[in-house]
């Protein structure tokens, strides 16, 4: 018995050494090969930068307008003109097919939308342009913005992750702000016109509302950090993109789930932030937890709609 056991003993030693020792090959030939990747791709940005910056001769007042302002906006109408294309003709079905609100903007109202469409426009062009002024002078006293030393991706991860929590903690308290009756009567209610948004309706606000939740909650972190000018188009490009699918009304495949900030416009009193998080810590997710969009709230991993694989109850008859 003795015997045995050791010779078992043995097998499992020489099993498990066997497998740390390949473990430990491939792991440190995979790190290898992302660090090579890495290393290379990194040397084609930073490259890439530097192109950029002596074609613009160094004018960092234009490098901050092309980054901050058009190519921000360029994700923005770009994206957003693929799904207008969708909520007014209706195709193609591969979009349409996974509205959230079933009925609603089927086809969108297009006096409602050229509405929309302007006030966007009026809010880019006089409200956050402008803002951008007092962030250039900001970004230019930190120093570090226009260097010619791009920032390391790790770096990038670090200030998104910061600017993400201060996006979720600023557009959380100055949102719940906007509802108090008062400030919502004259400023939020134009934004909640759209019981059932549409991608467009992100920016759809009033002036005072598109400065304290869309443009300082997102301005700020960078602010903050004295952000690369690289990190900042990143930023501000997600951030755009970001709000437009949370307020897009489809819940499309392989992209961030929309249900949590369309049920805002549905219930108007659920849902507040952008993340989730202060909401479950305020318990202002309590009713949103108990639906059926609750539970269709992830990322959708196939391509069928969760309206049909997580179909709401069917109404009880009166």
């Amino acid at each position: 018995q003795e015997e045995k056991f050791r010779d078992a003993m043995k097998i499992t030693a020489c099993v498990f050494g066997t497998g740390l020792l390949v473990f430990t090959a491939l792991v440190n030939s995979v790190s290898w090969f992302v660090q090579n990747i890495w290393d290379a791709s990194g040397r084609f940005w930073q490259s890439a930068w530097l192109k950029f910056y002596y074609m613009c001769e160094g004018e960092e007042w234009t490098i901050f307008l092309l980054g901050a302002a058009l190519v921000p906006a360029l994700a923005f109408w770009c994206f957003n003109g693929i799904l207008m294309v969708a909520d007014v003709t209706g195709k193609p079905t591969f979009i349409t097919r996974y509205r959230i609100q079933m009925g609603k903007n089927d086809p969108v109202d297009t006096k409602k939308l050229r509405q929309a469409i302007y006030t966007a426009l009026c809010n880019q062009f006089f409200i956050s342009l402008p803002m951008l002024v007092p962030m250039f002078y900001i970004m230019k006293w930190w120093g570090n913005t226009f260097s010619k030393e791009l920032p390391t991706f790790q770096w990038f991860l670090v200030e998104l992750s910061i600017f993400t929590l201060v996006e979720e903690i600023l557009f959380y308290y100055s949102h719940r702000l906007v509802h108090l009756p008062l400030l919502y009567k004259h400023i939020h209610k134009k934004h909640h016109e759209w019981t059932a948004p549409i991608g467009v309706v992100s920016i759809y606000a009033h002036p005072v509302e598109h400065i304290l939740s869309n443009t300082l909650p997102v301005m700020t972190g960078p602010m903050i950090m004295g952000s690369h000018i690289v990190s900042i188009t990143a930023w501000f490009s997600l951030a755009l993109v970001t709000t437009s699918i949370s307020h897009c009304g489809y819940h499309l495949p392989f992209l961030p789930s929309p249900e949590f900030h369309d049920f805002h416009h549905l219930k108007f009193n659920q849902c507040y932030g952008v993340l989730g998080v202060l909401d479950y810590l305020h318990g202002t997710d309590t009713a949103f937890r108990q639906t059926k969009a609750y539970q269709r709230h992830k990322v959708l991993l196939s391509l069928t709609p969760l309206s049909e694989s997580i179909p709401e109850e069917p109404r009880k008859a009166e």
